[in-house]
């Protein structure tokens, strides 16, 4: 087993999960040992901290595993209580961003993975429907940006921001993959400014994955779901 002192991240460089965890690590100033796992041949340490999903990310603070990136993003906000505080303390305003925070999830995340592994009539559908659900999103992210702002969470980085740049961060390899531009500035100006801005936030450059080796990544899910 680890030390039982400190923060350690099990994690996997490309994955989304990963990135949401490190970017609220990082914008609360905690330092963290990052361990990066080969998903095809899990670590031992791994599988005993998450028996029951065997998933990344797991975060391991004094010896305490913590599963589930969404899980995670709340005990380290409850956990370093300073500023700048990824959720709302108002029980309303966090209310509704934890309803936006579940509509990437179930909504956007989840539709973008069907449009990278469907096939046939299915992958012809899932981009529409990825669309249709970005045009929602764009209407409710209204009451967060507006006045200029680049964050949802005022000048820093929040819980949206976080979730959201860490899914549609590398749209450029999205689109080199998947052939049409799933994040559009003339479809959705208001998604595609936000993510934008956050790409230029200084943590989020120091977490950008490399664009080829994403695209390659990418290309090879997309072949062996359709294999």
């Amino acid at each position: 087993m680890e030390g039982e002192n400190g923060v350690k991240l099990h994690g996997m460089w490309a994955t989304t999960y990963s990135k949401r965890v490190e970017l609220a690590l990082r914008l609360k100033g905690v330092p963290y040992e990052c361990i990066e796992e080969d998903l095809s041949n899990k670590s031992q340490q791994l599988l005993e901290y998450n028996p029951v999903h065997k998933k990344v990310p797991v975060l391991v603070h004094n010896g305490k595993p913590i599963v589930e990136s969404y899980v995670i993003l709340e005990y380290v906000d409850e956990t370093w209580n300073n500023a700048p505080k990824i959720l709302p303390e108002d029980p309303y305003e966090r209310a509704k961003v934890r309803f936006w925070a579940s509509y990437i999830q179930q909504q956007l995340f989840e539709g973008m993975s069907r449009v990278v592994t469907s096939e046939g009539e299915a992958q012809e559908k899932a981009p529409e429907e990825v669309f249709a659900r970005l045009g929602v999103f764009e209407e409710g992210m209204k009451e967060y940006l507006h006045g200029g702002d680049s964050f949802t969470n005022g000048e820093n980085l929040g819980l949206l921001d976080i979730l959201m740049v860490a899914t549609f961060g590398p749209y450029k390899a999205h689109e080199q993959v998947l052939g049409f531009k799933m994040l559009d500035p003339d479809r959705n100006p208001l998604l595609f400014s936000w993510v934008a801005a956050m790409k230029e936030h200084p943590l989020v450059k120091e977490l950008d994955p490399p664009h080829d080796k994403l695209v390659r990544l990418l290309q090879f899910i997309k072949q062996t779901s359709h294999a």
